[in-house]
């Protein structure tokens, strides 16, 4: 895999699953993608084999306009289209909110996704970064976050919920505590891009609020949450004047035809989408627990479909992704480009139990040596079955369990037992 080596050097930003299997054919199909978060439960095979038997059709013909689609999700969410604008990928609106909403600065902490401080630095704005410490394992302190605000005098606030790449997550109403606080803002904007995958609490969106609100929006991303980052689709909640300012300023067909036919399909199959993200909260939770068995790596609690990992202090991030790819087919984030992040840490997005195996393995070997690793991979990926299901809670700004820990797995008993 020399080539996807270089092709991982070569770049700042993550390379795509398309631009690795080109660069070298080692592992090729083979290879399993622990950096691009999506929902591997979503769309269901059914959903897939009529995109594949309508495959001629989204290819030759024009898709509807936005204004068609928009209204199709709208009735499908129960959202008023005219608080909806629709983009190609979340991107896209990030890049108009920027060019139409931010005047002069825009604050955010960090890390966060890279765009919400990458793009209003390419187009002159001053970033605001507010960092998150790694002592309070990245939780975000909001009344902090507002004084440093207020402070920098900066007249945009950004964050996002969960935060990309801890996965932390700031319960609702102390989201509405701070648009409540931050009212005389010009813009204030709540990234929900992976907010379905949030089980802390029953309700945990403010997008309803930011249909009435003057200068809130809330920004969502399909392709995350559905597992089709391919189609490029994303959309945004605000009061129709704001909605209507950047949806008057994307182009008239901005989707495409594949996006049109899954947002059309997902009315059908809006049950099959709720089992999904049942089923990635329990792989969460057991990942969590397998990764945390690990001597030396602290994992920190997320509410998002990835997890943020450090390593021990002499363990590399950078060769230890590259050996992952190299030797296991194992493709990890490694956070050393990210603001307020160092190569020390790891972003992992939840897979199945088998993949999971193939990653502990991965690290294993790395980690502590292949006689370990070895062993490891005699072993078949836990039973998943009977494992508990019960959702997090919130006390204050960190997650807890609300069930007692369940007995480890053999992979977490081995770890322990022979750790040297």
């Amino acid at each position: 895999m020399a080539g996807s080596i270089d092709l991982l050097r070569q770049n700042a930003h993550s390379p795509s699953f398309f631009a690795l299997n080109r660069a070298d054919s080692g592992h090729g199909a083979d290879l399993v993608d622990f950096c691009i978060p999506c929902n591997p439960y979503f769309p269901t095979p059914e959903m897939f084999g009529r995109l594949r038997d309508n495959l001629e059709t989204i290819l030759k013909y024009y898709p509807s306009d936005a204004d068609t689609i928009t209204a199709e999700l709208c009735s499908t969410l129960g959202l008023n289209p005219q608080t909806v604008a629709m983009g190609n990928g979340s991107t896209e609106l990030i890049t108009w909110i920027d060019h139409l909403l931010v005047r002069e600065s825009l604050c955010t902490p960090i890390p966060t996704f890279g765009r919400w401080t990458d793009q209003p630095m390419e187009t002159g704005k001053r970033v605001d970064m507010f960092p998150l410490p790694e002592s309070r394992d990245f939780a975000l302190d909001l009344e902090s976050f507002i004084r440093f605000l207020r402070e920098r005098r900066s007249r945009v606030a950004v964050i996002c919920n969960p935060n990309n790449p801890d996965g932390g997550y700031v319960p609702r109403q102390d989201v509405l505590r701070m648009l409540d606080a931050l009212v005389d803002l010009d813009l204030v904007v709540v990234d929900e891009s992976f907010i379905d995958f949030v089980d802390a609490e029953p309700v945990t969106s403010v997008a309803a609020e930011a249909a009435i609100r003057p200068n809130v929006i809330v920004l969502k991303s399909l392709g995350k949450n559905f597992g089709l980052h391919g189609i490029r689709f994303g959309y945004l909640v605000a009061n129709p004047a704001l909605a209507g300012r950047i949806r008057r300023a994307l182009p008239k067909w901005n989707l495409n035809s594949f996006a049109e036919i899954v947002v059309f399909l997902l009315k059908e199959h809006r049950a099959e989408y709720r089992t999904s993200l049942a089923r990635l909260a329990m792989d969460r939770r057991s990942m969590a627990r397998q990764l945390a068995a690990m001597p030396g790596l602290k994992v920190f609690a997320s509410q998002g479909n990835f997890i943020l990992v450090r390593l021990p202090d002499e363990v590399d991030g950078v060769r230890l992704r590259d050996f992952l790819i190299s030797e296991h087919g194992v493709f990890v984030r490694e956070c050393g480009n990210k603001l307020g992040s160092t190569s020390r840490f790891l972003r992992l997005v939840v897979r199945p139990p088998q993949d999971v195996h193939r990653l502990l393995n991965g690290l294993s070997a790395y980690l502590y040596g292949t006689e370990k690793a070895h062993l490891i991979s005699t072993m078949p990926p836990p039973d998943l079955h009977g494992e508990d299901q019960q959702p997090y809670y919130y006390q204050g700004q960190h997650a807890q369990h609300s069930a007692q820990p369940q007995t480890q797995a053999p992979v977490e008993t081995l770890y322990h037992s022979r750790a040297g």
